[in-house]
């Protein structure tokens, strides 16, 4: 293995070892020597160690030459600038042998703020011991060239200023950085004990390292814009995507082919399917038969740039059988405005349409006035005490009718008879109570307030009478039946009869029994009402009094009135 070079001044040292040796081993033979070769090994012996001196310099450069050189290449390998600007002002500090050393930089208002403050300790100095000379700062800033002073204390161009004389500064040197012809900051070191440490050499040299650090700076500095801009862009991202997944309703997304872009969990659930068996494939691959409907409104929203709203679907799931979807098709739109696109927008109405259709079917049981009542939340079993008037009507002939047809034509044709004398009810605002066979009770003052429902009542019989005289033009002779009605006023009980599981709003007391009984005895198209009733539409109403009745349950007989019309 060869040994490792020798440094050249120390070889030229060796040289001037070996020159000096060689005058000594002259000595004794001085005398016989001529004057000349003594001047010339003088003169040897003394360029040999002027050789060696410059050597040493050039050695000493060289090496801060090579510790710049990787200082910068520390810069500029790295964007965490922050620590490896410490490590560069202590190399600056070490190499120039300065006591302190600064890095400035122009914050957003254009002002110079102090990124880095190290020593000759290699420690970070106090920002109460930022002493620095402004003035040469300012000169720096303002000329875009470097100034070095071996003592500024005598420097006519700065001695005269306070910062100098105030903080006994003496040797500074003071470099631009300049990024894209900017200057963004400087390079300040100074030594206020000891004048004339800074050369043109150490200015050189500074200047050229200043340049490949601004160039590091202002890529650190991109490069931190960058990280907050993507910071910015991430968390935006984070916040869409927790909207998008908190959706209620289904969002799907496709490009101009139809493939799926995008699904959020609510289209996930709807759909039935996991998002990625939807994402990235084509609609009519995994919703064929879907795709096949909505393909005409896609082509629309394609041709038209319009979107398409309130879209009804009902469509067959295999897991979950029959299902009804309502959709919005709207172009889906890059920055341009250019449609790169559908964006879906799909709801599930299958729970909604069964509760609309069985509230529908509610509807028909019971009065739309006690439906209004009804709060599932705040529902009690019991009752309260009310005045109403109480309707009961009742076709006439019905049995013997029924002893002639078949049970579907029975049915049918009651089914008239009781649907006109529920909307005769209905049109006076009362309440259908239920049906009893081939009979209709009802109610009117419950459970909205009506200051006429006696009068409400008497209207309802009037108007069952004209609409059984209408099903009469209709049906067959054999089908004509007819009503007698019974009305009464009096207190009753109203309220929720029954169990939690199967609830009847309904309507008990003798009050109750009284119309009941009244309608028994009333004749075909006959209309009788107590003398409660009468009593309280007497001004309104064409009556006559009718015979009392001796009914069941009753001690006295219940006087009645047989109503012609209306005044």
């Amino acid at each position: 293995m060869n040994p490792p070079p020798v440094p050249l001044h120390e070889q030229i040292l060796a040289l001037g070892k070996l020159a000096g040796q060689m005058r000594a081993a002259l000595q004794p033979a001085r005398a016989s020597l001529s004057p000349d070769t003594l001047e010339n090994a003088a003169s040897l012996e003394a360029a040999l160690h002027d050789l060696a001196r410059q050597a040493t310099a050039f050695e000493e450069q060289r090496g801060k030459l090579l510790a710049l050189a990787e200082t910068a290449q520390a810069v500029n390998s790295s964007l965490e600038l922050d620590e490896v600007l410490q490590q560069v002002m202590d190399t600056i500090v070490r190499l120039t042998e300065a006591e302190r050393g600064f890095l400035m930089l122009r914050d957003d208002r254009g002002e110079m703020v102090t990124r880095v403050a190290r020593n000759w300790e290699q420690e970070s100095i106090n920002p109460g011991e930022f002493a620095i000379s402004r003035t040469v700062v300012q000169r720096v800033l303002e000329s875009g060239e470097a100034v070095l002073t071996t003592n500024a204390q005598e420097d006519p161009r700065f001695g005269g200023q306070e910062s100098i004389v105030a903080y006994n500064l003496r040797s500074i040197l003071c470099v631009p950085l300049q990024a894209r012809s900017e200057m963004i900051g400087v390079i300040y070191a100074d030594n206020r004990i000891r004048t004339g440490i800074f050369s043109e050499a150490e200015r050189d040299l500074l200047n050229v390292f200043a340049n490949q650090a601004a160039v590091a700076i202002e890529n650190a500095r991109l490069f931190a814009s960058v990280r907050r801009t993507l910071d910015e862009v991430t968390e935006l991202k984070n916040l869409m995507d927790n909207v998008f997944s908190s959706i209620a309703s289904g969002v799907i997304t496709a490009d101009v082919e139809e493939q799926i872009t995008l699904c959020n969990r609510a289209a996930e659930g709807i759909l039935g399917q996991a998002i990625p068996d939807l994402v990235g494939h084509r609609l009519e691959d995994v919703l064929p038969s879907l795709a096949a409907d909505l393909r005409p409104h896609l082509a629309s929203v394609r041709e038209t740039d319009k979107p398409v709203i309130g879209l009804e679907i009902s469509h067959r799931l295999p897991q979950r059988g029959a299902v009804d979807w309502r959709l919005n098709l709207s172009p889906l739109k890059d920055a341009d405005q250019a449609t790169q696109g559908v964006a879906i927008v799909l709801d599930d109405m299958t729970e909604r349409k069964k509760l609309e259709a069985q509230r529908r079917l509610l509807e028909r049981m019971v009065s739309p006035a006690v439906l209004a009542q009804i709060d599932p939340d705040a529902l009690q079993i019991g009752g309260q005490r009310s005045a109403i008037t109480i309707l009961f009507a009742d076709i006439r002939g019905f049995t013997g009718y029924s002893e002639r047809q078949s049970p579907e034509e029975l049915v049918a044709v009651l089914n008239r008879y009781l649907a006109a004398g529920a909307e005769a009810v209905l049109r006076q605002e009362g309440t259908v109570d239920k049906f009893l066979g081939d009979a209709v009770m009802a109610w009117f003052n419950a459970p909205l307030p009506q200051p006429d429902h006696t009068l409400r009542a008497v209207r309802a019989a009037l108007d069952l009478r004209t609409a059984v005289e209408k099903l009469h033009a209709e049906l067959p002779p054999e089908a004509h039946l007819s009503f007698g009605v019974g009305i009464h006023y009096g207190d009753a009980v109203l309220g929720w009869i029954g169990t939690e599981k199967r609830l009847d709003y309904t309507a008990i007391g003798d009050s109750v029994n009284t119309a009941k009984r009244i309608q028994e005895n009333a004749a075909r198209n006959q209309i009788l009402i107590s003398k409660e009733a009468y009593e309280r539409v007497k001004e309104q109403v064409d009556a006559q009094p009718y015979a009392p009745l001796h009914v069941k349950g009753k001690k006295e007989a219940v006087e009645v009135w047989e109503v012609a019309g209306l005044k």
